[in-house]
């Protein structure tokens, strides 16, 4: 653990909001925060980088202050793609927090795809939030994502049981099942593979309350459904290099995109 929360910004509101999301993640973790803004030069500059991208991250810091008084700040401003440049921080940091949607020269540079892109490659957890996700006060649970295949959860189900221990929140895992699938998608074995994703964990946190919720129809319903009572969202993905986001789950891309409360995206190392 390297004790540090990186927040990804561009100047626009979403990524404020992110700013917010991260000092409270940063304050929940005793952390410390880097404001980091990633520029494309569209040209050859005399000055690189621009002094607006310096005023940008210093008052992203600023805000990060007044938000959170006493928290630890950094920022800087790197030249790069953006995935790339917050792929190189996830090396170094406990969380990497990005808005959903926010501006640049070239439309969706930040954060539109970079989000899938980032969650693809990152080396930490990724949050993404959306404007209107304003910093929770404390109310509704953590859920998490269970897809059921054996052993695929368990990084997104380590996050899922810190975050609700930092939160003093409820967990609520949540499976989805379908008829007419696999040999195993019925209630019985469904309702199983879930009690076992999260059994282990759940021993070793008595002061985690969990509740398991099987649902039957498509997961990517499930889970948006679950995120209008919800403080967070938690999911697993696996990304696999190459060309970054396209190997991303239809699911989380879904609930990155349009979960009513942020999403930590946790890529699957196996």
């Amino acid at each position: 653990m390297s004790n540090l929360v990186v927040v990804g910004v561009d100047g626009s509101a979403t990524s404020l909001t992110a700013v917010e999301a991260a000092a409270a993640a940063a304050v929940r973790r005793g952390a410390k925060l880097r404001v980091v803004h990633a520029e494309i030069p569209v040209k050859p500059r005399c000055l690189v980088p621009d002094p607006a991208s310096a005023a940008l991250v210093h008052e992203a810091a600023a805000h990060a202050c007044g938000v959170a008084p006493g928290i630890v700040v950094t920022n800087a401003v790197v030249t790069g793609d953006v995935a790339y440049v917050l792929e190189a921080e996830s090396r170094t940091a406990d969380l990497i927090v990005v808005g959903s949607r926010g501006k640049g020269r070239v439309v969706g540079l930040l954060l539109g795809s970079a989000p899938v892109a980032l969650a693809a490659l990152s080396h930490c957890p990724v949050m993404t939030v959306r404007a209107e996700h304003r910093p929770s006060a404390g109310a509704g649970p953590v859920v998490l994502g269970v897809d059921g295949s054996p052993g695929s959860d368990q990084e997104a189900v380590d996050v899922a049981f810190a975050e609700a221990a930092q939160r003093r929140a409820e967990l609520v895992a949540v499976h989805a099942w379908q008829s007419g699938g696999a040999a195993d998608a019925d209630p019985e074995s469904s309702a199983h593979r879930l009690a076992q994703a999260v059994a282990g964990r759940a021993a070793g946190c008595p002061d985690v309350s969990v509740r398991r919720e099987l649902v039957r129809g498509k997961a990517r319903d499930a889970l948006l459904e679950a995120s209008k009572a919800a403080q967070l969202l938690v999911v697993g993905a696996r990304g696999r290099g190459g060309v970054a986001g396209l190997v991303l789950g239809s699911v989380s891309q879904a609930v990155m995109t349009h979960a009513h409360c942020p999403v930590v995206t946790v890529r699957r190392t196996a």
